[in-house]
């Protein structure tokens, strides 16, 4: 797994253009990584929610959560599924809408400077595996391809939008992940 500097992608994903991105203020600083979760319902995995979130098209209807959720705009740079398929849908290049309001190292917005990765799941379950081997390789390469990226520039959700947000919640293995990127 590679990534493309040029056109900001990763080898191995499928490719979704989410309209929810604009530029970066300095491409150059991309200096973090954060890592979420996401399941569309809540709980629930598997079937086209999340894409359809990612690219304005989900239909309020379909579940009454979504009445909550279908207006938002929102991004992230890669999804990794629970079967370990990869979908970017923002080249890294560009500025993702994943973080919100956040701080990280006494800097806000975070969307600025960092790489977003949704791995589908919940704070209510573990993991799958495979979600953790392709997490590893994708980050492995970000870090290869961006010089200001290491492993200890890489964090949750719940760390840079404390009381806001809990992913990616208490069954990430951070420990395990951490030692397979060594």
């Amino acid at each position: 797994m590679q990534v493309d500097r040029q056109l900001g992608l990763i080898s191995g994903a499928e490719y979704y253009d989410s309209p929810n991105q604009d530029e970066r203020p300095d491409v150059e600083d991309i200096s973090g990584i954060v890592i979420h979760n996401i399941s569309l319902p809540p709980g629930e995995f598997g079937g086209g929610w999340i894409d359809d979130l990612f690219l304005n098209k989900l239909d309020s209807h379909a579940h009454p959560y979504f009445e909550k959720i279908a207006d938002l705009k929102v991004s992230a740079h890669i999804l990794i599924r629970r079967n370990g398929d990869i979908i970017q849908y923002v080249p890294f290049h560009q500025r993702a809408w994943h973080a919100g309001m956040s701080c990280w190292d006494d800097r806000e917005c975070c969307n600025d400077f960092t790489i977003g990765i949704e791995l589908e799941g919940c704070d209510e379950q573990t993991f799958e595996d495979i979600q953790y081997t392709n997490l590893v390789l994708t980050v492995q390469a970000l870090i290869k391809a961006y010089p200001k990226l290491s492993v200890d520039r890489i964090t949750g959700h719940s760390d840079i939008a404390s009381g806001r947000k809990t992913d990616p919640g208490p069954y990430f293995d951070w420990s395990s992940f951490k030692a397979a990127l060594a």
